[in-house]
């Protein structure tokens, strides 16, 4: 279900009735895709990826007054600060699937407020949006149907759309998969989901760069045969990338066939590209009995990814780190957190304990 009729009509709404539109959204695969099936089909605003921290907090708010958007778009953040939101003078739509949370001075659009269960990605609920008045105004929405693919399975979802996307693109899916995992590892599809996280990595320059080409291709050809140079482009930025990710994941599959207990924990120092949560994803799905744990050591602090296939993992972080520094949190099987350095082998006793 995700979005009823009414809340989509409403943030079509707010969509159609702004000129200089502020998007903040997530960085990683469907925050990046629900900005950029809004954003093309507005046409207008600004796009802002939230990188160095997972929540918005009042450190963002200079962006919105240097900006001085007349709305502000919210996608695919788990947490908004109340901070944030008093010190907004325009109105804030925000539309997520974690949680849910309560706040004030926002138009908060989320399914797990109905229904708990409900985890349809902020990506689905943006195709929702877009493609109605798409097909309604006879206009083709193929150049969105595909983006909204990436962004779903991407955020282990199958979206209910996928045979409509298999007509239109049925290289991109040869087979018929069941779980989202045999796509994002098996299939054309999977490759795109690949090349979309890793153009997230790097420098935030580099970063804008490639989102601002994103904008403007309209096939996925463009980028799976290089057909453009704007395809090209993105090409590239995802073989240089790539070339520091082979290694990594190599070292985690080696680490968890040697793991002989559940709990697998493999950790790295790197201070300029997180592939935590791409290299817990792939852990999982290739070793789907085990608990993976992925750190990256940054400054004086671990930054994590925790993935399960049969564990609730949200109750044991939080038991893991009473007393500790840190945070976290996320969907049942997929958390990220943050603990301190020296703090570190002592939240993993206890999470082996708990296991």
């Amino acid at each position: 279900m995700a979005l009823s009729k009414t809340q989509i009509a409403q943030i079509r709404d707010n969509l159609d009735n702004c000129k200089k539109p502020l998007f903040f959204f997530d960085d990683d695969q469907d925050g990046l895709c629900s900005f950029l099936q809004l954003y093309r089909y507005k046409k207008e605003g600004k796009g802002i990826i939230v990188k160095t921290t997972p929540k918005l907090g009042t450190s963002f708010v200079g962006k919105v007054h240097e900006y001085s958007p007349d709305k502000v778009f919210i996608l695919d953040l788990a947490v908004v600060e109340q901070d944030f939101l008093d010190e907004m003078k325009v109105p804030v739509i925000w539309i997520d699937h974690h949680g849910p949370f309560e706040r004030n001075n926002v138009k908060y659009f989320n399914p797990r407020i109905a229904n708990w269960e409900d985890n349809h990605p902020t990506s689905y609920m943006c195709h929702q949006v877009v493609q109605q008045e798409l097909k309604a105004s006879d206009a083709s929405h193929s150049s969105y149907l595909w983006i909204a693919a990436i962004g779903c399975v991407a955020d282990w979802f199958i979206p209910p759309f996928i045979n409509e996307f298999k007509k239109e693109f049925p290289e991109l899916i040869e087979k018929p998969y069941k779980y989202p995992g045999d796509i994002i590892y098996n299939s054309k599809l999977g490759h795109l989901i690949r090349i979309f996280s890793f153009v997230l990595k790097g420098k935030t320059n580099d970063v804008l760069k490639c989102i601002k080409i994103l904008t403007r291709i309209e096939s996925p050809y463009e980028i799976l045969n290089q057909e453009t140079a704007q395809g090209k482009f993105i090409y590239k930025r995802y073989e240089q990338v790539n070339k520091m990710y082979e290694p990594l994941i190599d070292d985690v599959i080696k680490t968890a066939e040697k793991t002989e207990d559940k709990l697998v924990v493999f950790n790295y120092k790197d201070d300029k590209t997180s592939f935590t949560s791409d290299l817990s994803n792939e852990a999982i799905y290739r070793f789907p009995d085990k608990i993976i744990l992925i750190a990256r050591e940054k400054n004086d602090e671990m930054k994590c990814s925790l993935r399960s296939s049969k564990i609730i993992l949200p109750i044991l972080i939080e038991k893991a780190l009473v007393g500790l520094e840190g945070y976290g949190g996320g969907h049942e099987h997929a958390c990220g957190l943050n603990v301190k350095s020296h703090q570190f082998e002592e939240f993993v006793k206890r999470l082996r304990e708990m296991v």
